[in-house]
């Protein structure tokens, strides 16, 4: 389990947070200056390739600088979940802190920097009309019948739970009518937090202003890049559509709908802006809410030197 980073306890993993455009990747470069580290892209965008302009992907240089990880690692018409993240996640900072290098972890996917966090669970959510039906035949059957049923099905729930406790029955028999699987094979495929000393750091400019001015400068260089021949040439692909979860991603959405007739291209500037910005409001009211997080500038000058108090020397 995951220990919070004090100068008594060193960090043996980093954490470098934020909002879209609020400037992880410079604060991450800067200390890989200092420190003989390794980055972890923690964005669910940057997994893609042929995606670079529209999601800000590190250049070839800096990419160079540094080793990078969980960049370009799939095709834009594939999917990546969660539980792929926290398994490739795991792996790379076991490897990296065996190689004697210090983990980074950088981005803004919030879903990704949880599941290490507070782990995953594979339990499916509660279904009302499933519980309803368990309860009733429990009615007719009586709960020792319930059990017995369930112990034909999951056999290590069965004898972890008392023929007694109804409630535990239910939930046992409702993961599998769900799910299709044994409650107790699913709980053996959870995680927990990941079992690391972490100092964790969110980084962002103090007034928001500031903020959107960042992401709307951003928006006009990636035009400026040529990012509508990107979003063309993946538009050519016959195997890409325009609801998979690559193309969903914040600013290719729009130049998509434009490209296709959708909208303006003022209009596609307009609304990738704002989905931009509300992107960053909704990673910052995550990170607003998450514990032991120490808060830095975007344009303090003495980031690096907070981030070194917490490492392990």
């Amino acid at each position: 389990m995951y220990q919070v980073a004090t100068e008594q306890h060193p960090a043996q993993v980093i954490f470098i947070m934020g909002p879209t455009a609020s400037g992880k990747t410079s604060l991450a470069l800067e200390l890989a200056q200092q420190v003989n580290c390794e980055i972890i892209s923690v964005d669910s965008a940057l997994i893609y390739k042929d995606m670079d302009i529209g999601t800000a992907k590190p250049t070839k240089e800096e990419l160079a600088a540094v080793p990078h990880h969980l960049i370009d690692i799939i095709d834009p018409s594939m999917t990546y979940s969660v539980s792929q993240f926290r398994a490739d996640a795991e792996r790379l900072i076991a490897e990296i802190i065996g190689r004697g290098h210090l983990p980074v972890l950088v981005g803004g996917t919030m879903m990704y920097f949880n599941a290490l966090i507070k782990g995953l669970s594979t339990l499916p959510a509660s279904n009302a009309c499933i519980r309803a039906d368990i309860e009733e035949q429990a009615t007719e059957k009586g709960w020792a019948a319930m059990h017995a049923q369930l112990a034909l099905i999951d056999p290590l729930c069965a004898q972890r739970i008392h023929p007694n406790d109804p409630q535990r029955i239910t939930r046992a028999l409702e993961v599998y009518q769900i799910s299709g699987r044994p409650m107790s094979a699913l709980q053996a495929e959870s995680s927990g937090p990941i079992p690391y000393t972490i100092a964790q750091f969110a980084i962002a400019p103090q007034e928001r202003s500031v903020l959107h001015e960042r992401i709307e400068l951003r928006f006009q260089q990636m035009l400026e890049q040529n990012f509508e021949a990107e979003v063309s040439a993946l538009m050519a692909r016959q195997d890409l559509l325009e609801d998979l979860p690559s193309m969903r991603c914040v600013g290719y959405r729009q130049m998509w709908q434009y490209l296709s007739g959708q909208m303006s291209r003022s209009d596609m500037f307009e609304r990738g802006v704002i989905a931009t910005r509300q992107l960053a409001k909704r990673q910052v009211t995550w990170l607003r809410s998450w514990d032991d997080v120490i808060w830095l500038d975007t344009f303090a000058n003495n980031n690096v030197e907070m981030i070194l108090k917490l490492i392990k020397k």
